[in-house]
């Protein structure tokens, strides 16, 4: 397995570049036979790292973005029940 997807997002990785350029060519012929499209514009090809889901995503495995982290721990207490909602969304 050398790709995932989450609603309108696909992640492909590989071991190698060699992997990888095939996998592409796999994702990108099958969106077509399919006829579903990617949006040039929002594609992002070769990278080391990607930030998907709350986690940075590296050949060095996954961890948390920590910048996700600061987001909660800055958040402003919740004093009422609409406040509270909204950090269980950013939570989630």
């Amino acid at each position: 397995m050398f790709v995932i997807i989450f609603i309108d997002d696909i992640l492909i990785y590989s071991r190698n570049e060699e992997d990888h350029a095939s996998h592409l060519r796999i994702v990108l012929q099958t969106l077509k036979d399919i006829e579903l499209y990617a949006k040039f514009s929002k594609c992002e090809f070769w990278l080391e790292s990607v930030a998907f889901l709350g986690h940075i995503i590296s050949g060095d495995g996954s961890r948390v973005d920590t910048q996700k982290i600061e987001a909660v721990q800055n958040w402003p207490r919740p004093t009422s029940p609409t406040d509270i909602r909204s950090f269980l969304g950013l939570l989630g």
